[in-house]
């Protein structure tokens, strides 16, 4: 028997008829005798990897982040001192170059995030499959957080103070901090450069998951595969 057809006709009946459709598909998915838990949550990681590799690829693509308002990584809070005294001092074009910088280094992170997802994905379990299924439009994106953030955190870090050595980054902040710690009644700040920049990369990432996994819910131009068309078509 196929299971794949049964699943993705409850899931559009239940989407067409119901405000709510997660409590309905789970519902009718209980009174499904044929369908197998095996087979809801193998249903789930055909689905998963559509939006986690469209976030991945979108974050890194050069100016993935640079030029995405929303997850630009911008100048720490706690430089914003150093950033208003260097432009003062006519130093704007070097202050410039290291938003850059950081944004560059995240957007060369982003691609090892891909496995990782992967790795959450074949280790979801039936338990994980009902939140998803019973959730909002970012439950699945809640449940890449909670499944990866310590171990993107783990594989980011080292991708992240490598590729910021490589494009100078560590090198420009230096030297914009001498030059901001040179001036007059200036106070030094001491900053986990790398890791600020791992923590701004992991949260652009699920910004633009949670898009992602929204635009497949409601978008029929967003479900690329026959699985997609008939799990979440009308």
């Amino acid at each position: 028997m196929t299971y794949g057809l049964p699943f993705g006709l409850i899931f559009a009946l239940a989407v067409s008829q119901a405000q709510n459709p997660w409590d309905k598909i789970w519902t009718g998915l209980g009174k499904n005798k044929g369908l197998s838990n095996e087979t809801v949550v193998s249903g789930l990681k055909e689905a998963l990897p559509i939006g986690s590799g469209n976030a991945v690829s979108l974050n890194g693509k050069v100016d993935g982040y640079f030029k995405n308002a929303a997850i630009k990584i911008l100048m720490p809070e706690k430089l914003k001192s150093l950033e208003k005294g260097l432009r003062l001092a006519g130093q704007s074009r070097q202050v410039d170059e290291f938003v850059l910088s950081m944004n560059r280094a995240a957007e060369k992170a982003a691609p090892f995030a891909k496995d990782i997802f992967w790795g959450a994905i074949k280790r979801m379990t039936f338990s994980d499959a009902t939140r998803i299924l019973k959730g909002g439009d970012t439950a699945a994106t809640d449940y890449f957080r909670g499944a990866t953030t310590e171990e993107l955190t783990t594989a980011f870090q080292p991708i992240v103070t490598q590729s910021m050595e490589s494009i100078g980054v560590t090198r420009q902040y230096k030297v914009l901090a001498s030059r901001y710690n040179a001036l007059p009644f200036v106070k030094s700040q001491a900053f986990d450069l790398d890791r600020y920049v791992v923590d701004k990369s992991l949260e652009g990432l699920f910004y633009v998951l949670a898009q992602e996994e929204h635009k497949i819910r409601t978008d029929p131009a967003a479900r690329v595969t026959d699985l997609l068309k008939v799990v979440f078509g009308k």
